[in-house]
């Protein structure tokens, strides 16, 4: 493929596939609409360093805008759109659930249909391990329930999911679904767990625990998942894929090696959990193995190594990052 369409550019995980794909010689056309669900001082660190890159082209502006989508598909010929871009939040979703169906639902809808128009060949969608819901089988599997999400952040991935489906049915369209589990790393997003985690225990600052702590997640490295995604561009016909890491950890065992790597004690502040959060999620990757020949490379132990040293070298901005 020559040109790719990434939205969502300057986020975290669609800056990272942006960054590989201009490195292996693509061309690469962005969009991100700088949505201030966090601090855009990271959106910023990103996108300057996208701007360097030769084969990194960007558009400011929201995928929710059709006539803005129907300029930059008329002016480019693409082979591909990778959708990274949403409004992610647990939390944030049962607030203002108008707000996901915009931005997740209608915006990936904008884009199958830009697709359509324009004769694009390969379709990706970034959703999400949340559509299991509560009682999915360890590690999951792809074939497992999805049809009871816990709340509208899921809800609306499963509906951009959906869509997708449609859109290959109706009109043949290629399509990639990527559920992603609990992506972590340099330049992370300052609402997930390791980002609040190491500003917090530097800073010596309380550490917000929602919940006793052995709640567990497959975390999974940011160079995984964008690896991943690039290889989901492979046509398919209509697929969905898990991509998450091959370790499972409770939430005080993260705690923990966190404390040995940044070399202090936590302050730990236990609260009650948040009825829409899931309990635990894991990855079976298989299907991940032999359709794409994908596999995890990053363990959480040098994933964690990695990810603090960054917030050590960039420490004089990242102080001024406000988290909740």
């Amino acid at each position: 493929m020559d040109h790719i369409f990434v939205t969502g550019a300057a986020g975290f995980i669609g800056a990272r596939i942006c960054e590989i794909l201009s490195e292996e010689g693509i061309q690469v056309t962005g969009i991100d609409n700088f949505s201030p669900t966090y601090d855009i001082a990271l959106k910023n660190y990103r996108l300057n360093k996208l701007r360097q890159l030769p084969e990194f082209s960007f558009y400011p502006g929201d995928i929710t805008d059709f006539d803005l989508l129907t300029q930059i598909f008329e002016k480019n010929k693409f082979d591909a759109v990778i959708n990274i871009a949403g409004i992610p939040g647990v939390r944030l979703s049962v607030e203002n659930p108008w707000l996901f169906l915009e931005a997740n639902t209608k915006g990936a809808l904008n884009l199958l249909e830009s697709c359509r128009r324009y004769d694009v060949e390969k379709f990706i969608q970034a959703s999400t391990s949340s559509v299991y819901g509560k009682d999915a089988p360890f590690p999951t599997p792809e074939t497992a329930d999805s049809s009871h999400p816990l709340q509208p952040y899921s809800s609306s991935k499963k509906g951009a999911e959906t869509m997708a489906y449609a859109y290959h049915y109706l009109y043949g369209l290629d399509v990639t679904i990527t559920r992603f589990f609990t992506v972590y790393g340099p330049a992370g997003r300052p609402d997930m767990a390791i980002f609040r985690f190491i500003k917090w225990i530097s800073e010596g600052t309380p550490l917000k625990v929602n919940g006793d702590g052995t709640q567990t997640r497959g975390f999974t490295y940011i160079d995984d998942i964008a690896q991943g995604t690039i290889l989901a561009l492979k046509k398919v016909g209509y697929e969905i894929v898990n991509l998450g890491g091959h370790e499972s950890i409770s939430i005080n065992d993260l705690i923990h090696r966190l404390e040995t790597i940044i070399g202090k004690k936590a302050i730990i502040d236990y609260r009650p959990i948040f009825k829409a959060d899931m309990l635990a999620n894991l990855a079976d990757v298989t299907k991940a193995r032999t359709l794409l020949n994908w596999n995890p490379r990053i363990n959480l132990d040098e994933g964690l190594q990695q990810t603090v040293a960054w917030h050590r070298q960039e420490q004089s901005w990242l102080q001024n990052i406000k988290i909740d």
